[in-house]
């Protein structure tokens, strides 16, 4: 199935979260088209990366915003753009996020937001779809391609109409001079870089 031919679901029930879906025919490919607001109450945008080369430290980025522009005629056209904001990273540790936010890493005080800008959408096949764009970093911008899996509409609620994307991207943080490090007395180092970014987005479409 194509990006737009997925059924939906119709979402009913209380307001406090009690709820049961009914599916139906999908809408018209074009009835798709418009620009969604991502939901950061119902999204996640995190990270993996792999610690003292045996275990993996996730964060997430609790405070970010963002738009789609779905065109159901044509999905080559879609587009998104992404802003995080770097102080509000959380991996469960406060003296390691301080780390993390400080001139070692991020440099939260002096580049406070982290950003993607599309500038190509495409169907890999049913409906996993890549976009590409650039993700800047500090000072850095450099192209990116996030691999995503179309999770289909829904009607909430509360009325919105939502669409739904799970996706990921692998980077090396050293190419957006994220380079700090320690070396380990067993060898290796303390941080890879190699990190996995992490996608779970919940967008409501815009009305007039």
């Amino acid at each position: 199935m194509g990006l737009f031919n997925r059924k939906t679901s119709t979402v009913t029930g209380t307001a406090t979260g009690t709820a049961t879906a009914a599916h139906a025919t999908g809408p018209a490919p074009a009835a798709l088209t418009g620009t969604y607001t991502v939901d950061p109450a119902h999204s996640s945008i995190g990270f993996t990366v792999r610690h003292a080369m045996v275990t993996n430290v996730r964060g997430t980025f609790g405070d970010h915003e963002g738009t789609l522009h779905l065109d159901g005629t044509d999905p080559s056209r879609s587009s998104a753009a992404i802003d995080v904001r770097i102080a509000s990273i959380d991996t469960g540790i406060a003296d390691r996020d301080g780390h993390l936010r400080s001139g070692d890493f991020f440099d939260a005080e002096t580049f406070p937001v982290m950003s993607f800008r599309s500038n190509r959408a495409e169907q890999l096949d049913g409906e996993n779809y890549r976009i590409s764009g650039d993700l800047t970093i500090k000072d850095v911008t450099r192209p990116l391609s996030i691999d995503l899996e179309f999770h289909g509409t829904a009607t909430d609620v509360y009325g919105n109409e939502r669409v739904g994307f799970e996706g990921s991207a692998e980077i090396l943080r050293s190419d957006w001079g994220l380079t700090w490090n320690a070396a380990l007395e067993t060898g290796g180092v303390m941080v890879s870089d190699k990190v996995k970014l992490t996608f779970d987005i919940s967008a409501i479409r815009q009305t007039a």
